[in-house]
Formats: structure tokens, C-alpha cells, sequence
């Protein structure tokens, strides 16, 4: 020990060491002991408010028409872009410049923000041929959809309707929440469930019978009722199947509702009475589905 070599001790740096992940569950947690990255910061989405801070400031560098420059367009923007980072709403800026550069000009407008807007989200237009029966029946469809959400969407903004094929939909109704909300009343919900149901009540309304079309509703709406009836105590029973842990393998909430029997009954049950209801709903109201399907035979 004698002859070992003396070593200098280190100067003492003032150091803080800080790291960033979108997949916190996945750590090794031998990372988060204390002494390591032991202090958590969280990062949300932003809510409206920053959402609108984030489009002037993007559009502050961004070429766009004075009616893009409107307060009133923008806030709609900002209520449009609900669950968007700050990256995807820069990128969807850039996209409606590109848009714009289709066309053949150098500034953004409105209606270029919303094509970009739509293919981000579903992907780019691409019309096919349909048949005449066809495409009266999917345009039946898309107006019940919309018909639905016009009488019982309390709250909400109809956005778009459309019977031009984007990936794997045919037609589509874009509609969202005139105000930011962050839960959702039974009455709500039920609502989401009679829109997803319009279509499929259009179609044996006006042309006596459905077809392959509300396969995609159908799913939607069994989601939703699998949370009323498994996870928020909405169809008589408190017990939540949120409880349930099991593991690695664990189906989803969905998957342990639908395989208990009892609850599957009661998915049903409330999926067939608000499909009674917006079937009722939507005969009494026949003229607007025509009118609304008369305008996408029009117009797409």
C-alpha cells in the first residue's frame, strides 16, 4: 500500500443528468433507484389553450391567406386538434402548405388545412367506382350517420361528410366536441353509441336491409358499450373488470366482457335498444336522410 500511486481527486462538477422517454413502463428499474434517474417529470398533451398558443406560433412562420390570421379560425383549429402534440400540429401546417403548393399557391388556406387535416387522419382520397347500388347505399349510411349526430350529439360539431373512399372507409361523418371534455355523462355516451347505430338503421330503413358497411361501427359501438357495461358501472353492476390483472396475456377490458356471459348478454341488451331508439329516431326524420344522401349523390 505503500507504494501505490496517489491519485488526485476529481473536482467537483455541478452536473445534473436528464433523460427523455415516450415508454416510461419499460424501463429497467434499476434506472429509477434512488441516486439515478430517481425524480419523474410528466409531460401532457396540451390542452386547448396551448394548442392555440402553438398554431400562432407555427403559423407566425407559415405562408397563409388573411382568413387563416382570423381569431375565430384559429380557436376552431385548436378545438379540432384535440390529442394533438405540438410536432403532429406543425406537421399538420406543413402538410396544408403542401396542399397549398398542389394548387399551384404559395399560401395556406382553410380548406387546405382541412384536406390535410382529413388525410392525415384517414388517409388521402381515393375514389373508386362503386356501382349505383352502392353508392346509394353507402350514401344512406354516411346520412344516418349524420342525422343521428345532428339530433342526439348534443355538443358536438359536424365536420365532414363524404362517401369518397379513404383507406378502408367507404364513406365517413368527422364530427367533434364543440367544447373540451374530459369525461362524458351516461346520456353522452348512449349518443355515441345511437350515431355509431345510424348508419346500420339507415341502411334497413331506406333499402330494407343492411349490409358488410357497419362492420366497422359495430366494433366502435361494442367498445363503448364494453366500458359502460365493464368499467363505469352503467348497466346495473358496480363491479369494474378493470380489477382483473392478468398479466402479459390480459385480453383487454373488452375481451373479459365479452367472454363472461352475464355481461355479453348486457352489451346486447343495450346496443339493440339504442338501435331501436335511432331507428325510431331516424324514421320520424326521414326527410333529412334523404336530403343529406341526395346531396352526397350529388356531391360525394
Amino acid at each position: 500500500m505503500d507504494r501505490q500511486l496517489k491519485k488526485k481527486p476529481a473536482p467537483y462538477h455541478n452536473i445534473l443528468l436528464i433523460a427523455a422517454t415516450n415508454r416510461g413502463d419499460s424501463l429497467d428499474p434499476a434506472l429509477l433507484r434512488p441516486g439515478r434517474f430517481d425524480r419523474r417529470l410528466y409531460f401532457d398533451l396540451p390542452n386547448r389553450v396551448g394548442r392555440r398558443e402553438l398554431i400562432d406560433y407555427f403559423l407566425a412562420k407559415k405562408r397563409h391567406v388573411p382568413e387563416m390570421a382570423e381569431s375565430a379560425k384559429r380557436d376552431e383549429l385548436a378545438g379540432m386538434t384535440f390529442g394533438y402534440s405540438p410536432v403532429m400540429i406543425e406537421h399538420l401546417l406543413d402538410e396544408s402548405l403542401i396542399w397549398a403548393l398542389r394548387r399551384g399557391h404559395g399560401e395556406m388556406t382553410w380548406a387546405d388545412v382541412m384536406q390535410a387535416k382529413m388525410t392525415e387522419e384517414i388517409g388521402l382520397p381515393h375514389p373508386v367506382a362503386y356501382t349505383a347500388d352502392e353508392r346509394r347505399s353507402i350514401a344512406t349510411h354516411e346520412a344516418g350517420h349524420a342525422v343521428a349526430a345532428y339530433l342526439v350529439g348534443e355538443g358536438r360539431r359536424l365536420e365532414v361528410l363524404s362517401i369518397i373512399k379513404r383507406r378502408e372507409a367507404l364513406g365517413l361523418l368527422a364530427h367533434t366536441e364543440t367544447d373540451e371534455r374530459w369525461t362524458k355523462t351516461r346520456a353522452e355516451l348512449e349518443a355515441l353509441l345511437g350515431i355509431a347505430l345510424g348508419g346500420m338503421a339507415a341502411e334497413e330503413i331506406f333499402e330494407g336491409q343492411s349490409g358488410t358497411g357497419p362492420a366497422g361501427d359495430l366494433a366502435h359501438a361494442t367498445q363503448v358499450a364494453a366500458e359502460m357495461v365493464g368499467s363505469l358501472g352503467m348497466a346495473g353492476s358496480l363491479a369494474s373488470f378493470r380489477a382483473v390483472n392478468e398479466g402479459v396475456f390480459d385480453p383487454g377490458l373488452v375481451g373479459r366482457v365479452l367472454a363472461n356471459a352475464e355481461t355479453k348478454r348486457a352489451i346486447d341488451r343495450l346496443l339493440k335498444r339504442e338501435k331501436r331508439s335511432v331507428k325510431a329516431l331516424l324514421e320520424k326524420n326521414e326527410h333529412l336522410v334523404l336530403a343529406l344522401r341526395d346531396a352526397l349523390l350529388d356531391r360525394d
